[in-house]
């Protein structure tokens, strides 16, 4: 009989899935019930969840993906673009693997000082500017290179036209340049490669090109292929024009156009608190125009602009498509990614966010259920410790990260990480407050711990973290929950010796002697007494004598004797076989 193929997308509802491989609904709910999840017909499981039970089922039927194009994964919105549309500037992320240059060289097209504003030089939120070239006018984005900040990068790669990938000439093609490269690929962006670091002695830009081509399918345009690739220096701002030049003729060949006589739309890139100002939010336009007193509503927030300002920080009375505005007026801060739209007037802008607010709600209710979940529920330890931690971050985008980056240390189920508070903005008394109830260690990225608030740490006994840089506070992370794993007992084998004579046996002693045939033997190790390989009882190696002295180490192919402490009297004979080990406990490390 042919196996059944059954054709699903990324998530499926249980009841879908039950009537696609005619089942009862309720066999497959009692099976995702004894593997922990206690699922619904309308609940929606991912692909892997579904093969794992339909394997765990003995179903004769295999699932296969759904095919998506390209533009079906793209989170960034394409509009139906009109006959009155105008031209708009690119919009262009740069980014690559850290410490290859990508800040440096936007300080250098910019001609400002970025990175030195950058907690250990690491880019650690997305950051738009916009220059220009000649009459153009061109929106950069400098994306976090750091491997916490994936999300980030993806976000940033969903917002563009046009990626820089900027590899370092001594350095090569690195893990997040892949990355770029896939997020780059995955929204359907122009790749535009920046070989960077020419400038070094150790630099050797052919290598790039050729795992660029060899390994990634990007091949140089001298080499016939469709990649252009700048060498440059961002230090010594070589080929910078040439750059920037190649940039807006890849850009001209999309013809990027938007229609500013509509709602603006856009996506949020940024949001946090400030005092005296409230939410500060940043946003990318993407159609229409904003100003000074019109109404936004983004995800389950709205509000009225109070304040419009560019990348400059300067006031401004109107920004169009591709442009990177900073603005306050917002009720609540809204999510890092959330589009955000113009809304008529204030009732229609609250009726909007309300409804979001619904529809969050309702999907929180049957949240997805996925193949990792599901395998961390089979192999769930009952013994696993609890570590629960408040993340507190400066803005949104760094808040995603970090829990994200979090969540994802893995501890092969010893330790189960919980995240029972999280939020932008200083760490507050209502943080201590939930810390000190739970136990909870908080950490703070990017935040202050405020004088009266450090005072209630204090006295309530609570674990206050604070942290610049996002890979020193998961390495904090991942220290304390190792902290919290049983040490793991490890045993290294010695030698081995095969038994002779026998010359006495006690309660608490046995003497004997024989030949090590392996390793070596010396007073204080621990012996297993095998007879064919079965193991008869364990001692202790109390003395060592070598040709009736008392030796410290005995080696293979020499004979002596042993006396062995024993807590019972043990049964030993001929032809035994000793086996001598060291057995310790070893503090276990995550991977």
């Amino acid at each position: 009989m042919q196996e059944k193929i059954v054709s699903i997308g990324e998530f499926i509802t249980v009841g879908e899935l039950a009537d696609m491989l005619n089942l009862p609904v309720t066999t497959l709910i009692g099976e995702l019930f004894k593997n922990g999840i206690a699922a619904t017909i309308n609940q929606k499981i991912d692909f892997e969840t579904a093969t794992i039970i339909i394997e765990e089922l003995g179903i004769d039927a295999k699932l296969e993906k759904k095919t998506t194009s390209i533009n079906d994964n793209i989170g960034r919105s394409r509009y139906e673009i009109s006959d009155n549309a105008v031209e708009r500037p690119p919009i262009v992320a740069v980014m690559g693997h850290v410490d290859h240059g990508k800040t440096s060289l936007l300080d250098a097209l910019l001609d400002t000082k970025v990175v030195d504003g950058e907690a250990g030089g690491i880019t650690q939120h997305i950051s738009a500017y916009q220059t220009t070239r000649g009459s153009r006018v061109v929106t950069l984005l400098d994306t976090p290179g750091h491997e916490a900040f994936a999300a980030l990068r993806q976000h940033g790669a969903i917002l563009t036209d046009v990626v820089i990938i900027v590899v370092a000439a001594d350095d090569g093609v690195k893990p997040q340049t892949v990355e770029a490269i896939r997020f780059a690929r995955n929204a359907n962006a122009k790749i535009v490669v920046a070989i960077n670091k020419i400038d070094k002695d150790t630099a050797n830009p052919q290598l790039v090109k050729t795992q660029l081509a060899s390994e990634h399918g990007l091949t140089p345009e001298e080499w016939g292929g469709d990649t252009i690739m700048v060498e440059v220096s961002a230090k010594k701002k070589i080929n910078l024009d040439k750059l920037m030049d190649t940039v807006l003729l890849v850009a001209d060949m999309e013809e990027l156009k938007a229609d500013i006589d509509v709602p603006g739309r856009g996506l949020v890139i940024e949001a946090h608190k400030e005092v005296g100002k409230g939410s500060v939010v940043s946003l990318l336009i993407e159609q229409g125009q904003l100003s000074p007193g019109k109404f936004l509503v983004a995800g389950t927030t709205y509000g009225k602009i109070r304040t419009l300002l560019n990348y400059k920080n300067e006031a401004i009375r109107k920004a169009g498509p591709s442009t990177p505005v900073t603005v306050t007026g917002f009720k609540e801060l809204p999510q890092f990614g959330d589009i955000f739209v113009v809304a008529k007037n204030e009732k229609d802008a609250r009726h909007i966010a309300q409804k979001s607010k619904l529809e969050q709600e309702k999907a929180a209710a049957s949240t997805n259920v996925t193949g990792a979940d599901l395998l961390k529920m089979m192999n769930q330890q009952y013994d696993s410790q609890e570590f629960n931690v408040i993340v507190k971050a400066d803005v949104q985008g760094s808040l995603t990260s970090v829990m994200d980056s979090l969540r994802l240390v893995d501890t092969g189920g010893a330790v189960n990480l919980h995240i029972i508070g999280s939020g932008v903005g200083d760490i507050s008394e209502n943080d201590i407050r939930l810390a000190a109830d739970e136990k909870t260690v908080i950490y703070g990225f990017n935040v202050d711990l405020p004088p009266v608030v450090k005072r209630l740490a204090v006295r309530d006994g609570v674990n206050v973290r604070l942290y610049k840089i996002i890979y020193e506070l998961l390495d904090d992370a991942k220290r304390s929950m190792e902290d919290m794993l049983a040490p793991e007992v490890v045993e290294n084998k010695i030698g081995e010796l095969d038994i002779k004579g026998v010359f006495r046996i006690t309660k608490t002693e046995a003497i004997v002697g024989g030949e090590v045939v392996d390793g070596k033997v010396y007073a204080g190790l621990l012996v297993r007494i095998k007879r064919d390989n079965d193991v008869v009882s364990e001692a202790e190696i109390e003395k060592v004598q070598r040709q009736q002295q008392e030796a410290k180490e005995v080696f293979a192919g020499e004979m002596c004797g042993i006396s062995l402490k024993t807590s019972k009297k043990i049964h030993i004979e001929e032809g035994d076989k000793l086996e001598f080990f060291t057995r310790e406990l070893v503090k276990r490390t995550l991977g």
